[in-house]
């Protein structure tokens, strides 16, 4: 009976209001306690802020809320990472990349997933020129500096499996020969939750190249008003007409080396590697985060730590990055599943229980 009660008793999952670790952190004390002391950053963030400050107002002009998946997508950028944006049609997923693009001087392109799409339709392929009498390579669109794929769920698994090395590497191998991607390169993907007709399930070796894995939630009340308002102000025009491109790559590529340097003190490394053995023991989980998890973790909490003005990381970077980090790389097992855990649930109850060093 003691058995049957543990089993179904799913308080234990529910993280407290209080320690929401994917809510923004707020600053406000460090920057007093900045000020008391007046402290100056070892690193010259300034620049990096406005830049941040600089997109976040660009994407604005056209997208209201979303404060967090805007934060995910610039952290994303500065770590040098990749983002899954998950939510249901409608909600200004493919927009907010391809505004996020935009407002970016470099090179952008998109690739709409189909079941009949082919690994040569990504990568390119080499074509038999008759004036040399010698194959030639014809790049594909993932030749680009952000490439924006669309549904990526739709494409079949030997289409998936063709972003694996391109997403960890940087590079492609293709009739023997290495091609190296322009610096910087980001994969956005979109994909939707609910309509699983057509639709093929992205591996956990593709899972794990994200960085983030970022869900979009229905707009509220005076956002959906707001959403309105601003589509009836459009007119004729279109919305992308309204983003200045400023951000060169030179610039990404310099404020990457920047976020790469943030300080990480050595208590707060094993902060990180305590939560990822927590989730390897956890017996809730049937598969728990890999180094790579850990590594994604430290990477996005110096970009958190960057965007709020620090050269240091403290131990809310590091719990707001946790849950976008890990809550895909992770698998609930069977029977928690079919009782409703997910494994936000499971994360945040993990969060609870490892200590965090002061």
């Amino acid at each position: 009976m003691n058995e049957n009660k543990e089993e179904t008793n799913h308080e234990d999952f529910l993280p407290k209001p209080e320690q929401d670790v994917v809510s923004s952190v707020d600053d406000s004390v460090l920057n007093d306690n900045n000020n008391d002391l007046e402290f100056k950053n070892r690193l010259d963030l300034s620049e990096l802020q406005q830049s941040v400050a600089k997109i976040k107002s660009e994407v604005g002009k056209v997208i209201v809320g979303q404060t967090d998946m805007v934060d995910m997508l610039i952290a994303s950028l500065l770590a040098k990472g990749h983002s899954l944006i998950e939510g249901v049609p409608g909600v200004a997923k493919t927009v907010t990349a391809k505004l996020l693009a935009k407002s970016l001087s470099v090179d952008f392109s998109r690739i709409q997933f189909t079941p009949d799409l082919m690994p040569s339709d990504i990568l390119g392929t080499s074509v038999f020129n008759l004036k040399d009498s010698e194959f030639e390579f014809k790049k594909g669109p993932i030749f680009s500096n952000m490439v924006l794929i669309d549904e990526i769920n739709r494409a079949p698994a030997k289409t998936q499996a063709a972003l694996f090395e391109v997403m960890e590497e940087q590079q492609i191998t293709i009739d023997g020969h290495k091609y190296k991607l322009d610096i910087p390169f980001m994969v956005l993907a979109t994909q939707n939750p609910i309509e699983q007709e057509g639709t093929y399930r992205l591996p956990e070796a593709q899972l794990d190249r994200f960085l983030f894995k970022i869900d979009v939630d229905y707009p509220n009340l005076e956002e959906e008003i707001e959403i309105l308002s601003r589509e009836h102000d459009l007119k004729e025009g279109t919305k992308t007409e309204q983003i200045t491109s400023f951000l060169t790559a030179k610039q990404i590529a310099n404020y990457q080396g920047l976020v790469s340097k943030i300080i990480v003190e050595q208590h707060l490394l094993k902060y990180i590697a305590e939560l990822i053995v927590a989730t390897r023991s956890n017996r809730f989980l049937y598969l728990g985060a890999s180094p790579r998890a850990s590594i994604s973790i430290l990477k996005a909490s110096k970009a958190f730590a960057a965007m709020a003005g620090r050269d240091f990381v403290t131990p809310e970077d590091i719990k707001r990055a946790v849950t976008p980090v890990l809550h895909h790389r992770v698998i609930v097992t069977p029977e928690r599943e079919m009782e409703g855990v997910t494994s936000k649930q499971i994360i945040n109850q993990i969060i609870e229980t490892v200590e965090i060093p002061r």
